[in-house]
């Protein structure tokens, strides 16, 4: 029977199929239904009476075992025993990208998995088979294993409460959808999508809250027999008790609760036989032991439908946690128009997987320090939902680009040389990436980059001379206007007789501006800005004395404006300071 219960699990592909077959029991349970009207509370007392007389009409099974016990016709479910075991899950719909709303949901829940020995689930919630796609799932899989989360159960990993796909789990929510039917809880329903939209239209026209008011909650056997003859599409909803009030305490929010009034009767089996995700999400949650949900806000809304269908099949259900959104800088909901959303994308721009770990965690938490900067051990060992924040979060790039810039600096020398030579090789910008060039290169820039792949932008700033381009610069005017030629000449002069190139060979370029600015009686900025302007062509950067020593060094490209390039420039614009 193990057997034949995996095998029955994961081999049902009949998803598509109507739901006929259940309407056996389901006519059998319409007398039930007669008894929720509409106008009689449907209460505590209600649901007992329609389990008792359940429970008296139950097909045998065999035996139990493990997981489940099977016939070749049903297989019954088991909630895994709660052992003190925090189990949480992070459930993406490969229908896109991984957005860093969901990166930051996974990496909550992995961190409180982590922080409190318990265990991390991956479940593929894969049943909109209009937009799913396997490339999907395999981009998202890539994207969390790149930022460094790793799960105990799912797709990939050997867990016992599989399949981790709901596109494989078809079995268990029709047969959990059968004994809804057989217990009252759910019913048939005929109703056109023509005769729905009238619904609605009505309802928005009297400003009525939008609820199913539809005939076949209370509709007879005869009724539904005939439509069922004839073949008609039906979905399969939910009956809403009414009058009933029900209440969570979430672990963020504190206690959040619902009157049942306020909803209709809801879906849970399309017309093609695919669950509705209120539905399959309650029943995976609760067959595969989740004891903590943690999620956004905007699943708020869906606790209400979820926590009825916990309770009418007797499901525990999980503690909630809805944290709050990410907000653009302009507070919009974050979007494609604000820049990069994916974690893809961040990845593609040079973003390091260690930053977004740390950008994402203080995007709703903190702990309650003025740390900013942290190795994903350290968050393990300081998060704890407690510190999770109800207000929405920012999203702000440049802050974002601050902490990459931040973890690039903690990098070890071998990895700065290894990630910023890759990029100058790319760009044509240095001939090996460990190469005495490169590693002076890294040195010079690494400290002024926020990400990976300025530095070719400031690499190739650092060998250009652009003297000609920034004479018209109106701060740099003034630096000329106070006897530059003075010091061009020293420079030209120094060149010229070697005293310059052997100062820079015996790492002594200091030592020549001191004594020019000895001899010229010139100090500070006087001093060091005119020679930063002669021998780089601008007012800022590296310190010159580096400059010239990269250009001095076995690897230099070809595209560099060589020491006797700069000096020859500078002796051609001459002009712009002779008195």
């Amino acid at each position: 029977h193990a057997s034949t219960c995996a095998r029955l699990a994961v081999s049902h592909k009949d998803t598509h199929n109507t739901m006929s077959a259940f309407m056996m029991s389901a006519n059998a349970a319409l007398s039930l239904g007669r008894a929720h009207m509409r106008g009689a509370k449907v209460g505590r007392s209600t649901r007992g009476a329609m389990s008792r007389w359940a429970s008296g009409n139950r097909r045998s099974v065999a035996a139990p075992v493990t997981r489940c016990v099977a016939t070749e016709s049903k297989i019954e479910i088991k909630v895994p025993p709660n052992d003190g075991t925090v189990r949480v899950r992070f459930a993406p719909s490969p229908t896109g990208n991984l957005h860093v709303g969901g990166a930051r949901t996974a990496l909550f829940n992995w961190l409180y998995a982590r922080r409190m020995g318990g265990k991390f689930i991956l479940r593929v919630e894969d049943t909109d088979t209009a937009r799913s796609t396997r490339e999907s799932e395999d981009a998202m899989v890539r994207d969390l294993k790149w930022l460094g989360l790793d799960w105990d159960e799912g797709p990939d990993v050997d867990g016992p409460y599989g399949p981790y796909r709901q596109s494989e789990r078809g079995a268990i929510y029709k047969q959990l959808a059968q004994q809804l039917v057989d217990e009252g809880y759910a019913y048939p329903c005929f109703c056109t999508d023509e005769e729905l939209a009238a619904m609605k239209e009505e309802q928005e026209a009297k400003k009525l809250p939008p609820k199913y008011m539809g005939k076949w909650a209370t509709a007879s056997k005869e009724e539904v027999d005939a439509e069922m003859a004839k073949g008609t599409p039906h979905t399969y909803r939910f009956r809403v008790p009414e009058g009933e009030r029900v209440e969570i305490d979430d672990m963020i929010r504190g206690k959040v609760g619902w009157d049942t009034d306020t909803l209709g009767d809801f879906v849970l089996l399309r017309s093609n036989g695919m669950p509705v995700y209120n539905f399959c999400v309650a029943v995976d949650d609760a067959t595969m032991g989740i004891t903590h949900v943690l999620r956004a806000e905007e699943h708020l809304p869906n606790t209400l439908r979820q926590a009825l269908v916990y309770d009418a099949l007797k499901f525990p259900r999980p503690t909630f946690g809805h944290m709050s959104l990410i907000l653009a800088p302009d507070r919009s909901k974050l979007s494609k128009r604000h820049g990069a959303t994916s974690v893809g994308q961040f990845k593609e721009q040079g973003y390091l997987s260690k930053t977004m770990i740390n950008y994402l965690s203080l995007l709703g938490w903190n702990d309650g320090t003025e740390q900013e900067i942290y190795e994903s051990s350290e968050l393990v060992e300081k998060f704890g939902v407690d510190r999770i924040n109800k207000s929405p979060a920012v999203f702000d790039t440049v802050k974002l680009n601050w902490m990459n810039g931040q973890h690039i600096r903690l990098l070890p020398e071998e990895e700065q040389i290894a990630m910023v030579g890759a990029v100058l090789v790319k760009e044509g910008l240095a001939a090996s990436a460990d190469g005495e060039f490169t590693k002076k290169a890294v040195a010079m820039c690494a400290n002024g980059i926020e990400l990976v792949e300025d530095a070719a932008k400031e690499v190739k700033a650092i060998l250009e001379y652009p003297l000609k381009e920034n004479l018209a610069d109106d701060k740099m005017i003034k630096v000329i206007e106070d006897d530059f030629g003075e010091i061009a000449d020293a420079v030209i002069t120094g060149f010229e007789s070697g005293e310059l190139q052997a100062a820079i060979e015996k790492n002594d370029f200091k030592g020549f501006v001191n004594a020019t600015g000895k001899a010229l009686g010139r100090k500070g900025k006087r001093l060091f800005m005119p020679f930063r302007i002669a021998l780089t062509g601008r007012m800022q950067g590296p310190e010159v004395g580096e400059v010239l020593d990269l250009l001095n060094t076995e690897g230099t490209p070809e595209s560099a404006v060589s020491l006797a390039d700069r000096v020859a420039a500078l002796k051609a614009e001459s002009a712009a300071w002779a008195k």
